[in-house]
């Protein structure tokens, strides 16, 4: 078989790669800026993955969040210049994610500030999941550059500077309770807790200027309730619950740890509870089907959001995505059984593969028919199809073209940054494994 030139696409309709192009357009959101969010507030948005949000106190400085190692942080100190006033008297980590303090001890400096978190940030280890391979294909760190758009809730990921623990510093003071205020350089500071994204986060607010600091609480896209890069379930009952406490501080201005920041009461009030009921719905439809009796293949069919919150400019799927939301709140509720008898043990792989490619009359049979559904737009049969081979020869060489052409069409057609950076990062290695 003569192989195709890798990454090329078939001629597409009218509206056939729109979500590309939405997600593309969402990189506007990441445009290198130190934002003004009001007297003595800055956000320092698009000089690493995540934002640094500057607090300007009685002749010294407080930072919320430190980016994600020494590189981007000296970055941002140049970008703040002469609103960073030394010394600093305190860094919050509204969490413990690497893109939010890799960045500690430039900010930090001379100043031996105190370090404040939630006392879960301490106690708890690092996300486990399924390896590095899977976290970074899922960020798209592998693709060339002309292929790479972003990671959904940033530019990149460690694609141009690692996210490091370099820049870390632990925490000097924590707390275990819901809440607890705190005066640093004349400013007070109430610090939340707020889990959701990740059980340890701490949301900040700032009372007296109307500010609210959530941490990863809210993105500028549906929640990634369940990653693909294989992680727990982020428990939707507890995040609900910690935005139901954000609405009741009606907050003035938002300050996420992504994107942009959100201005205005009325919009911060918007965008709160568009987060909130876009999480309730899935969750409560999830429910109400698995008390039906539906499978996991069945619900993600089936619950959507409603036309308005499927509308919502903080709702699009650049980061979560709501059939994985599904599938994940299935798997944590009811576990892995989806109540067919036929699945409690399934044949093995290999034999399944076996049977299915001698019904199909043999493996080139079987990839003619892959070849056809790749020709016609069918693309998830064509990958499933040469999916049956590789379970038998994971060395064929026109199965592996053909996957590779299938996964790179479907990565083309996604909103979804993390789903389009693994389809094309697999198809890349498959590729490559072809030379």
């Amino acid at each position: 078989m003569n192989k195709s030139p890798p990454y090329q696409s078939a001629p597409a309709q009218a509206g056939e790669f729109a979500g590309r192009e939405q997600l593309r357009a969402s990189s506007a959101e990441f445009r290198k800026e130190v934002i003004e969010i009001t007297d003595g507030v800055f956000a320092a948005v698009g000089y690493s993955a995540s934002n640094v949000i500057l607090i300007q106190g009685d002749m010294a400085s407080i930072i919320v969040d430190t980016s994600a190692n020494p590189v981007d942080a000296r970055a941002v100190m140049d970008a703040f210049g002469g609103r960073l006033v030394r010394p600093v008297r305190a860094i919050i980590y509204t969490h413990n994610h690497p893109d939010h303090s890799g960045g500690a001890t430039v900010f930090s400096g001379n100043d031996s500030p105190e370090i404040y978190s939630h006392q879960t940030l301490v106690e708890s280890g690092p996300e486990f999941g399924r390896g590095q391979r899977a976290g970074g294909d899922a960020f798209g760190t592998k693709l060339p550059a002309e292929l790479f758009i972003n990671a959904g809730t940033q530019l990149e990921y460690g694609r141009v500077t690692p996210h490091t623990r370099e820049g870390y510093l632990p925490p000097t003071r924590t707390f275990s309770g819901e809440s607890q205020t705190i005066e640093v350089a004349g400013v007070r500071l109430q610090l939340v807790h707020m889990p959701g994204e990740s059980p340890e986060n701490t949301a900040v607010w700032m009372a007296e200027k109307g500010v609210l600091i959530p941490g990863d609480d809210f993105l500028k896209s549906y929640p990634n309730l369940s990653p693909i890069r294989g992680l727990k379930l982020r428990p939707p009952e507890k995040w609900i619950a910690s935005l139901e406490k954000m609405l009741s501080l009606d907050a003035t201005y938002m300050v996420q740890g992504h994107m942009r920041p959100i201005l205005g009461r009325d919009e911060v009030r918007k965008a709160l509870t568009d987060y909130r009921d876009g999480i309730k719905t899935i969750l409560d439809q999830t429910l109400a089907g698995i008390k039906q009796g539906k499978t996991p293949d069945e619900l993600v069919q089936e619950v959507r959001l409603s036309d308005e919150l499927a509308n919502s400019p903080y709702l699009q799927e650049y980061y979560g995505s709501v059939a994985w939301a599904v599938r994940g709140i299935y798997a944590d509720y009811v576990g892995w059984f989806d109540g067919n008898a036929t699945n409690l043990y399934p044949l093995p792989p290999t034999e399944r593969a076996r049977k299915m490619i001698d019904l199909a009359g043999g493996p080139a049979k079987a990839l003619d028919r892959a070849n056809q559904a790749v020709e016609v737009k069918e693309y998830q049969w064509a990958a499933e199809l040469a999916d049956f081979v590789l379970v038998l020869d994971s060395e064929n060489v026109a199965a592996k073209e053909i996957k590779a052409r299938a996964l790179i069409e479907l990565g083309e057609r996604q909103i979804n940054a993390t789903a389009r950076n693994y389809y094309l990062t697999s198809a890349q290695y498959l590729s490559k494994s072809n030379d």
